[in-house]
């Protein structure tokens, strides 16, 4: 029996076709060609959520994803979602998030080629993605080039190259060969209780990326500007150079309630905030450590945590757990 697989469609490359001022997504004739050659093997509905440019993907639309699988979720097998590359990797972190326990398998794809291009590499990536969400392992994933990771570990690191997704800091869950879909159960996420839709999110976590000389005055005016949360890509392992002007910027943060969780620049490894003497001090002033998470998870983890309405300390709690993978708990 053939399994029962829903298509979410969000626009992005894979369903662009030319337009007077270049791509445009659109659902055609061509989609729906390649939907008929996967009807050979699943039974495929389809429901068009929107049909955006990725660049223009908010968190709004992020709640409407998941409203979209959490309500259909007891209808189907297993869910595919088509999105724009992007910012692919922001959504299915927030959807992993805003999705708890989710009880199917929800798949992100797309490509860098539109299928309206005879070489595009959207067919494989549907393949694929379309077999890891009718392989009955639940989670949030995100299928590209012959690969499946966890949606809160994709990172998409090639703006045009096919391989444009690796899973950082966290084994592949699953991968095509020739011996089919090759799934590696270690790395799946683990139930521990029944879905639920928790899609509240908040707009007010800022991401600052650290620079050499950077004045401190920035956490200033973010505070200002009413920002609950802000992530700070430091270097290496967490070091800041605003420490030798002083503490009082992230300090009147932190005092002021905003949560401060620091990663880093580097694409893989951890943030370690115990290694050197900076990191420390900021250990002592409660800024919260990213340990191994991707930014797109960061940046996503602290917008649901300020929009479930959690307290500085509840999140500070809340990010030395793994609630979809995404962290590396020691």
């Amino acid at each position: 029996m053939k399994k029962h697989i829903l298509l979410l469609t969000t626009g992005g490359t894979i369903a662009s076709v030319p337009g007077g001022e270049g791509l445009e997504p659109h659902r055609s004739e061509v989609m729906e060609r390649e939907l008929d050659q996967l009807r050979t093997y699943y039974d495929i509905s389809v429901e068009d959520v929107m049909c955006l440019d990725s660049s223009n993907i908010r968190p709004q639309e992020w709640q409407s994803i998941a409203a979209a699988v959490f309500e259909n979720r007891e209808r189907y097998d297993g869910i595919v979602i088509s999105h724009g590359t992007d910012t692919m990797a922001y959504t299915a972190s927030a959807v992993s998030f805003m999705l708890p326990d989710i009880d199917l398998p929800v798949v992100f794809t797309g490509s860098q080629l539109p299928l309206a291009d005879v070489l595009s590499d959207g067919p494989d990536n549907l393949r694929t993605a379309f077999a890891m969400a009718a392989s009955g392992r639940c989670g949030v994933f995100l299928a590209f080039d012959r690969k499946v990771m966890l949606g809160c570990r994709a990172v998409k690191v090639r703006a045009s190259g096919f391989s444009a997704f690796e899973s950082v800091n966290e084994k592949y869950a699953a991968y095509v060969s020739s011996h089919g879909l090759v799934v590696d159960e270690t790395v799946l996420p683990r139930l521990k209780g029944p879905a639920r839709l928790c899609d509240s999110i908040s707009g007010d976590v800022f991401l600052l990326k650290l620079t050499p000389g950077l004045s401190p005055a920035i956490f200033d005016a973010l505070v200002g500007m009413g920002y609950r949360g802000i992530v700070i890509e430091a270097f290496g392992l967490g070091g800041v150079n605003v420490l030798h002007r002083g503490l009082s910027g992230i300090r009147k943060a932190v005092d002021a309630g905003v949560s401060v969780v620091v990663t880093t620049q580097c694409l893989y490894d951890s943030s370690d905030l115990q290694v050197y003497q900076v990191g420390n001090k900021l250990l002592e002033l409660g800024v919260i450590q990213g340990r191994d998470m991707t930014t797109e998870a960061a940046m996503t983890k602290l917008m649901w945590a300020v929009g479930q309405g959690m307290t500085p300390n509840q999140i500070a709690k809340l990010f030395s757990l793994s609630l979809a993978g995404e962290v590396t708990v020691i």
